[in-house]
């Protein structure tokens, strides 16, 4: 049985290898996720995951650019950017529901980062899931058009 909370840290993990190498990391990044002891699947989801939120970073960042009032995204301590940009993309794909993405932030926050970040990434993903629920999100518009 796969564990969606271990399969995003991986993601977190390999987004914030990312962020600091860049893409030609890429490949290290993928053979850091198979390396680790997780099951077939959980490896399988994570790898999906970090490729697709790495992929969705540039319209993820947007979002946060708009709701990380008084923070420019790039003055933000990585380990928070980068659970917000995974939490930004599981909620505008609405790959799982709004309440499980928010709580799984808010764990990695707390395992990952200060004690300060939870409180916040949990305010920047409110406004971001209002916003996205107003709007519909990215998988809606999509089916729409």
């Amino acid at each position: 049985m796969p564990s969606p909370h271990r399969a995003r840290r991986l993601a977190l993990q390999g987004l914030c290898c990312l962020d600091a190498q860049g893409a030609k990391a890429v490949p290290l990044v993928h053979e850091f996720i198979a390396d680790s002891r997780e099951p077939d699947e959980t490896l399988r989801v994570a790898g999906q995951l970090l490729t697709e939120a790495y992929a969705d970073s540039p319209a993820c960042d947007a979002l946060l650019a708009r709701h990380a009032h008084h923070w420019e995204l790039n003055r933000l301590a990585m380990v928070d950017r980068n659970i917000l940009r995974l939490a930004v993309h599981e909620l505008r794909g609405a790959l799982a529901p709004t309440k499980v993405v928010i709580t799984e932030a808010i764990r990695l926050a707390r395992e990952f980062s200060t004690a300060e970040s939870p409180r916040f990434i949990n305010g920047v993903l409110d406004a971001i899931a209002r916003d996205l629920a107003g709007s519909g999100s990215r998988a809606e518009e999509e089916q729409q058009g």
